[in-house]
């Protein structure tokens, strides 16, 4: 058994077994899906998410590994991830508690619950605009390489997000932000994946995702070219020339992606 509990919960939690306690904790629940339920609460007036697990069954992992899925086995992949990122500097939730029991993953219990970041603003939203009133250039290119910068520090932290858009990336909005003063925390990492290096696969899947999520932004040739310089940390020109088969690849993939969110856009639109 694992089991890391802090403040409020360590006072609020005194004596009563964690795994029951979770279970009765109230407020809204933003997901209920078998085996694994999201909720938002409130303790003392501050906010807080909770993501609870419960084994999935071997039928289901086996189903998942059969569609080249990796199933989410447990509350311990987010709590390492945002572990290594707080290692590296990469803004992100903060952890206040953690349990996990049980060594069988279709059977495990386990949860963790994170600091509510707020007021924020998802990076989509702030950018949903951008195509139609361009923002001020220097605020955009702060935010591009911000991006760059925390992306390239987590895959060279050998963490890998599975879920990498930019609606997962979070402004802070407690003051106004500028080129020159603003905060990004990177979010929703329960598919994380943490190891000693990033496989370059996980890596391009992320970066794929990224940029798919980043289309309809209005991005130009120059901030693309932005992005990566500050990612690779290398001069422009031997990115372009060292990572030229990436740079292809992600184009077709980013298109297949658009191609294949617009055709369940029509299918979904039909209905």
């Amino acid at each position: 058994m694992k089991l890391i509990v802090t403040e409020p919960f360590k006072t609020l939690w005194a004596g009563r077994d964690p795994f029951e306690a979770v279970e009765q904790l109230q407020g809204q629940v933003y997901r209920e899906l078998e085996g694994r339920r999201t909720l938002r609460t409130e303790i003392h007036g501050r906010g807080y998410f909770v993501k609870i697990h419960r084994g999935i069954g071997w039928g289901e992992i086996v189903k998942n590994l059969s569609t080249a899925k990796l199933p989410v086995l447990g509350a311990g992949q987010e709590w390492r991830a945002i572990q290594r990122l707080h290692e590296v500097g990469v803004p992100t939730m903060t952890a206040v508690a953690y349990g996990e029991r049980g060594n069988n993953p279709a059977t495990q219990h386990s949860f963790i619950i994170t600091e509510e970041l707020a007021p924020t603003v998802s990076l989509e939203d702030f950018a949903a605009n951008w195509r139609e009133q361009p923002p001020e250039p220097a605020i955009k290119r702060a935010l591009i390489e911000e991006v760059a910068r925390m992306a390239g520090n987590m895959h060279r932290a050998g963490v890998n997000h599975r879920d990498f858009y930019i609606c997962h990336f979070l402004l802070h909005t407690d003051k106004p932000v500028t080129a020159h003063d603003f905060r990004l925390s990177l979010i929703d990492l329960h598919r994380a994946q943490t190891r000693a290096q990033t496989p370059r696969r996980w890596r391009n899947k992320d970066l794929a995702g990224l940029y798919f999520s980043a289309l309809g932004i209005g991005l130009t040739h120059r901030d693309k070219l932005r992005f990566l310089q500050v990612y690779f940390q290398r001069p422009l020109r031997d990115v372009l020339r060292d990572e030229a088969s990436l740079l292809t690849w992600l184009q077709r993939k980013s298109e297949r992606l658009q191609s294949r969110f617009l055709r369940k856009y029509a299918s979904g639109a039909h209905q």
